[in-house]
C-alpha cells in the first residue's frame, strides 16, 4: 500500500482558552459565555441544555476529538473536501463557534483520538498521529504511521480507535461480512464453520500507542467475535475498554421461512459490550435477542431463532439496544475540567451514545438518529435505562418527550437518504460542553449545560 502523508498548510494563532469559561479572545484579556442558536441548532435535548452550531458544510465528518486544554476542535472525514481528510477548528473571537479552519491529511476514515500531545486520526488501512504545539498541528507537519499495511475492505472497514491512558492502542477490525457465509449475503447460502475471517478481522487488536510502523502482526487480537465496532472508547473510571457492535443485517431477506419483517427490523439487539483480554462475542455463529435476552445460534449454522448451543458460553452484552440503529460513537463523560458548562453530576462517569440511523428496517419505517445518555454504576456497569439526550437530527420529528427510552428511535423515521443530519461522532471540550458531529452536511454541535447546577 501507497502512504501518502501531508501535513497543513495553513498556519493560524491559538487564542487563550479558559476552562471555567467556555471561550476568550486571542488576547485572554475578556472571556465570554457563548449564547446559544435560537433553536438549538435544530436539535430537540433535554431540559436544562442548548446548543449551537460550531462548525458547519464541512463535509462527511466522522469522528471528533477536542484538545484537552485550548479546546482546538479536530474532525475526521469520511470523504476528501478539496483534497484534505481533516479538519482543525478554532474559535478565535470568543463567541463559542469555530472562526478559524484548517485542513490536512489527503486520506479519508472514521478515527479521532488524542493522547500524549499528539493528535491520532485513522484511515481504513492505517492509524496515524500528528503533533501538538500549544494544541494545534502546525504547518508542515507530516503525519507519522503507528499502524499500516492494512488491507483495504469493502465493508466495515472503519479502523476506529480508543487509547488507554497506559498508551495502549485499540483498533476495530471489523469484518468484511455479514454473517461468514460462503457466498456474503446470499439467500440459502451456509455460514462457513469455522469462520476463516475471524483471523484477522471480526474483534480488536490492541497496539503500543507509541511505536511506529506497526503492522497487524506486531499487535495481538485483545478481543473476538465481533462484526464492527465503530464506537470505542476506554472508561477511565473503572479502566476498561467498551465498544458498541453493528449486529448482523438480512435476517428475513436470507430467512423468510424463519424470520418476519417486523422480527429481522428489531433483530439482532445492537449491543454495548464491556470488553476484557479474551472476550469473545460470538459473531458470526450468535447474535443477541434482547426479547429473549440471550445470545442464540444465527440461522446460517443450524439456528432456529430459539436455540443458543454453542451460543450459551459467549460474552454477553451489558446493555442491548433495537436492531440497526448504528451506534457510531461512545463518550464516557468525565466533566473536563470543572468548567462553567460541565454537566450536573448524575452525568459524571455516564456514557453517551451516537445513533447514525438505520437502513435495514425496510420494508418497516427507519429508526435511530440521536444520542443517548447512560447512566452508569461503580460497577462499570448501567445503573438505569438510556435516556433520549438529543435528537432531530434527521428533520422528520414525530411528537415525542427527550430524555425516555420510549421514544428512543422513533422522533426520526426516514430513510438515510432523506435524513437532513446523521450523527456520528462525539467529544468533549475542556469546558465540559458536548461536540457531535453529522455525516450528511458536516455540521458540528456544541452542547452546553445552561440550567441550575444541583
Amino acid at each position: 500500500m501507497k502512504l501518502i502523508l501531508l501535513g497543513l498548510t495553513v498556519a493560524a494563532t491559538l487564542s487563550v482558552y479558559n476552562v471555567d469559561t467556555p471561550t476568550a479572545d486571542p488576547s485572554g484579556t475578556k472571556t465570554t459565555v457563548p449564547a446559544p442558536d435560537p433553536n438549538n441548532g435544530g436539535l430537540k435535548l433535554v431540559g436544562g441544555f442548548s446548543a449551537l452550531t460550531f462548525a458547519d458544510n464541512l463535509g462527511k465528518a466522522r469522528h471528533i476529538a477536542v484538545d484537552p486544554t485550548t479546546g482546538t476542535v479536530f474532525v475526521k472525514l469520511g470523504d476528501l473536501k478539496n483534497g484534505k481528510g481533516i479538519v482543525q477548528l478554532r474559535d478565535t473571537n470568543g463567541d463559542g463557534r469555530a472562526d478559524q479552519t484548517v485542513t490536512f491529511g489527503n486520506y479519508t476514515g472514521t478515527g479521532a483520538g488524542i493522547y500524549n500531545g499528539y493528535l491520532y486520526a485513522s484511515a481504513d488501512t492505517a492509524v496515524f498521529r500528528y503533533k501538538l504545539t500549544n494544541g494545534k498541528v502546525l504547518a508542515g507537519a507530516k503525519g507519522e504511521p503507528i499502524v499500516t499495511g492494512l488491507t483495504l475492505q469493502r465493508q466495515h472497514a472503519s479502523k476506529s480507535f480508543a487509547i488507554s491512558p497506559d498508551g495502549k492502542l485499540y483498533v476495530n477490525f471489523g469484518a468484511p461480512s455479514n454473517a461468514c457465509q460462503e457466498q456474503d449475503r446470499t439467500q440459502g447460502s451456509k455460514g462457513q464453520d469455522p469462520c476463516p475471517l475471524l483471523e484477522n478481522y471480526g474483534g480488536i487488536w490492541v497496539f503500543d500507542a507509541n511505536k511506529l510502523n506497526q503492522r497487524q502482526s506486531d499487535g495481538k487480537r485483545y478481543a473476538t467475535g465481533i462484526r464492527n465496532a465503530v464506537a470505542l472508547d476506554w472508561n477511565t473510571a473503572t479502566n476498561t475498554l467498551y465498544a458498541l457492535q453493528h449486529g448482523r443485517d438480512m435476517l428475513a431477506t436470507l430467512y423468510p421461512n424463519q424470520y418476519t419483517d417486523e422480527q429481522s427490523a428489531e433483530l439482532p439487539s445492537e449491543e454495548f459490550l464491556m470488553v476484557k483480554e479474551g472476550s469473545d462475542f460470538g459473531w458470526p455463529y450468535c447474535y443477541y435477542d434482547h426479547f429473549q435476552k440471550k445470545k442464540v445460534l444465527a440461522p446460517e449454522f443450524g439456528g432456529d431463532g430459539k436455540t443458543e448451543d454453542r451460543c450459551a458460553g459467549k460474552d454477553k452484552p451489558i446493555m442491548a439496544f433495537p436492531g440497526h440503529w448504528a451506534p457510531n460513537d461512545l463518550l464516557f463523560y468525565t466533566g473536563g475540567s470543572g468548567g462553567r458548562n460541565a454537566f450536573p453530576e448524575r452525568y459524571k462517569h455516564g456514557a453517551f451514545v451516537c445513533f447514525h440511523g438505520s437502513w435495514n428496517r425496510a420494508p418497516l419505517k427507519q429508526g435511530g438518529y440521536f444520542v443517548a445518555f447512560i447512566p452508569f454504576g461503580p460497577d462499570g456497569r448501567p445503573s438505569g435505562d438510556y435516556e433520549v439526550f438529543a435528537e432531530n437530527f434527521a428533520g422528520v420529528a414525530e411528537p415525542g418527550k427527550p430524555g425516555t427510552s420510549a421514544n428512543a428511535g422513533k422522533p426520526d423515521l426516514v430513510s438515510p437518504g432523506d435524513a437532513k443530519h446523521r450523527p456520528v461522532g462525539l467529544a468533549q471540550g475542556p469546558d465540559g460542553s458536548l461536540y457531535i458531529t453529522d455525516s450528511v452536511k458536516g455540521t458540528v454541535w456544541r452542547i452546553m449545560y445552561t440550567g441550575k447546577k444541583s
